[in-house]
């Protein structure tokens, strides 16, 4: 039994007779009848009186009550069985932080592609504004990020925080300090990340409450600061996951509002994402759980 034989008998039911319904199909009357002969073998009974063009049998009525639903779920399997192969072979479009890259996507890809081979991963590494923007440009699927400034077009959900913290040379004169007033920074020069940085918005309100303007170098790429710390008479702003070079220390600054929140990122209108996505987002909420950083 095929789509072709019930969608035969469904058409001979709503066009009343073997003629109308090979019309309408584009078939042969003859092909038509051999697909109905088809059928009645397959499902053992007769659906048609002999000699009648189309007067059902008891046992045709019965069926004639049910080929609707009966096509209708035929469908619904077809397509369900098409959906699920496409999953099975597509790409996803990642986007992530930095401080991901080292150890939570790898991690997260190597379970992934136990159970997906046949899914290609892109990933994107940037700051929370690049990656937001990518994803209203539809580049990417989701995005491991902060929260965007303008967060309508958004579905955000928080996994961990990030906090910012600050660093500078062993010989600095802030460095064996046990406690930092934040307008102290002010008498130095900053190096911090530009202006679409994860933590840029926070720092910006905090400047904003001194009169005094901080000389400030930027630096796009948070996990470069250190060098220019390293180099310079300067203290940097970075995040506690950054990595820093034994010639440089952290320094306790006190700074209000230090917490990020940092979580997955996706546009609102995805309201069903494939099962592949979700496996992938999965996964990195697990990776960063194992890794202490989800509170």
């Amino acid at each position: 039994m095929d789509l072709k034989e019930l969608t035969a008998f469904q058409t001979i039911l709503q066009e009343g007779n073997f003629s109308r319904a090979a019309a309408k199909l584009n078939y042969a009357q003859s092909t038509i009848t051999n697909q109905i002969q088809r059928l009645e073998k397959e499902l053992g009974i007769q659906l048609f009186n002999r000699g009648w063009d189309s007067e059902l049998t008891d046992e045709g009525r019965i069926m004639a009550a049910e080929i609707d639903q009966l096509i209708q779920h035929w469908n619904y399997v077809a397509e369900q069985a098409k959906a699920l192969h496409k999953e099975e072979l597509g790409t996803l479009n990642v986007g992530a932080l930095e401080s991901l890259t080292e150890h939570i996507l790898p991690h997260s890809l190597r379970r992934f592609r136990e159970l997906k081979p046949r899914i290609s991963c892109h990933f994107v590494i940037g700051n929370t504004d690049l990656l937001s923007r990518a994803l209203l440009q539809n580049q990417l699927d989701f995005a491991v990020c902060g929260e965007p400034v303008e967060p309508a077009a958004f579905h955000f959900e928080p996994l961990y925080t990030e906090r910012i913290s600050f660093i500078a040379a062993q010989n600095h004169p802030l460095a064996d300090r046990e406690s930092i007033p934040f307008e102290e920074l002010l008498r130095y020069p900053l190096v911090v990340g530009g202006a679409t940085c994860l933590y840029s918005l926070a720092l910006a309100k905090q400047f904003a409450r001194y009169s005094q303007t901080p000389w400030l170098y930027t630096v796009s790429q948070i996990s470069a600061i250190p060098q220019f710390v390293r180099s310079l008479s300067a203290v940097g702003a970075v995040l506690d996951s950054t990595p820093i070079p034994p010639e440089t220390v952290r320094i306790p600054v006190d700074l209000q509002d230090s917490l990020l929140p940092v979580g997955i990122l996706q546009l609102r209108s995805v309201t069903h994402p494939s099962s592949s996505m979700k496996l992938l987002m999965n996964y990195v909420t697990e990776e960063l759980n194992d890794s202490h950083l989800l509170s």
